[in-house]
Parts: structure tokens; sequence; C-alpha cells
């Protein structure tokens, strides 16, 4: 999955440190990067790239985090004046990389990037937010409200019927690819609660032998997916729920396409179904 990149160590402690000429910096225009132009990979600027049209670019920016050795910041894409060679292109791109620490990093990045944009103001008092020294934590001086970077819980459900597997797609998205059921956690609820609530809601199911199976970060939505595979209990016919479906369809083992990319955890639950390495 994205988030595997060992034996790359990713370091996500908060340190308050200044950039060196070295370093790499990630600016990002709304769902835009900025890598090097005509790479078969994704390959981010460091300061020292852009030193000479930027000399200031290092001063303000805010680290975010390592990997390994590599210390990665953000900055204001304000501040960039464009130079050749470097061009902003889609975040979409995070999802075609074959070496996922480089997606990875470029995804982490986005995510704060977005939190960091949401809370310049105070939800509470309507000042402006500042960035704490100490941890990554945005702070109001009038007031004194706080905010840390938004996670929201998901549960993705793998509902199987012997060799069936239940498999959807949405309605109205870009991404066609079959799917897993999977929704936000409620206030008050739990994760197994949940997965109750979202097979009922999204197809009209009751299920039973619920067993947990991973979670992985999935810094396009802020979430952190929680995966359960689940056993069809009684009547399987699918009612899906028709504004947020467009499909859902029960398919047999040897029939499920294989995961190709392996990014994220729908498609590895489905790729451990279908080869039947998944311990039901």
């Amino acid at each position: 999955m994205i988030h595997d990149i060992g034996p790359r160590i990713f370091d996500n402690v908060f340190k308050n440190k200044e950039a060196r000429p070295q370093d790499l910096f990630f600016a990002y225009r709304e769902d835009t990067v900025l890598v090097k132009e005509g790479k078969d990979k994704l390959w981010y600027p460091s300061f020292s790239d852009f030193e000479i049209e930027n000399p200031n670019l290092i001063d303000n920016a805010k680290f975010l985090f390592t990997i390994d050795e590599i210390n990665y910041y953000l900055v204001d894409n304000n501040e960039v004046t464009p130079i050749d060679g470097w061009d902003f292109i889609s975040t979409k791109s995070f999802r075609a990389e074959t070496k996922y620490w480089r997606s990875f990093a470029g995804a982490i990045g986005w995510q704060l990037d977005r939190w960091y944009n949401n809370h310049q103001f105070c939800s509470r008092c309507g000042n402006s937010m500042k960035a704490s020294d100490k941890e990554r934590m945005l702070y109001c001086e009038t007031c004194g409200f706080s905010v840390y970077p938004t996670i929201s819980p998901c549960v993705i459900v793998a509902v199987y019927d012997n060799d069936r597997l239940l498999l959807t797609k949405y309605l109205g998205r870009e991404f066609k690819n079959y799917a897993l059921i999977a929704g936000f956690v409620e206030i008050g609820e739990s994760l197994e609660e949940a997965v109750h609530r979202e097979v009922k809601e999204e197809v009209g199911l009751s299920v039973k032998n619920l067993k947990f199976y991973k979670s992985q970060p999935w810094p396009f939505t802020d979430t952190i997916l929680a995966g359960f595979f689940a056993e069809l209990d009684g009547d399987d016919r699918i009612t899906i729920q028709e504004d947020e479906l467009s499909l859902g369809e029960w398919i047999k083992r040897d029939d499920i396409p294989p995961e190709e990319l392996k990014i994220s955890l729908t498609g590895e639950m489905m790729e451990a179904f279908r080869t039947g390495t998944a311990e039901l």
C-alpha cells in the first residue's frame, strides 16, 4: 500500500528546524504539485534548485517530516517564481508513482497543505491562527483555541459469501473501478457499528463474523482507514443506495480483476480475497 515504504523510514515527529539548501520542499496549487518536467518519477525540488530566482523561499518554509535523512518542507506557492524545467502537475500522479515513498511523501505534504490553508483563521473568534514552534498545532493568541491535523476514521468492508465478494462502483465519481463498501464513522459509533450500518445503508445487507484486517492512513481524504472482512448474514439480495452507488454485485473469486498498483487498502483486500490469502 502507499504507506508501505520500507526499508525507507518515515519520521513524522515535528521538529522546529530551519531548512537547509539540500532539503526538499513541496509547493501546491489547489490539486497540483511542483515537480521536475520530463521525469518518469516524481522529482521534488530542493531549495538549492531555486536559490537564484527565489533566494528568500527558504526563510518561511514549514517543516513537515523526514524520510530517511531527507527533510521535507512546505512553502507558500505564491512565493515561488517559476523556473525552466519545473512545472505544476496534477496530484493524481501520486496514484501512479511506483516508488511509494515518493508518492506517499507528496500525498502527506498535500494533506498538511490543505490543513494549513483550511485553518488560517480561528473558527471560534475569527482571528488569525499561529503555528506552534513546539508541535504540529495551530492556535489563536486571542482566545486560546487550538487545532491539530484533521484525521477522520473510515471503515472499508469486504462483504463475502463463500467464494463470492460484494463489489460496488461509486456514483458520479471519476474513479470507475470496483470498490468495497466504505464510509465514515459517525459520532458515538464504534468501528464495528459503522460496519453494520454502512453495509445496511449502501447495499441493504446484514453481516456477521466481522474480522479486522488492517488499517491504512489515506492522505487523499484526511482519513485513517480500518479494513474489515464481514460474512453475509441471511438474504443476499442487494438494494443499492442510489445516491451513493451506481452498482453493487456479487463477483466470484475467480472473476475478480487483479489489483495492479496495490496502493490502497481496498485494492489489497480485494486481492487478498481473490488469491485466497485472506484469513476469514
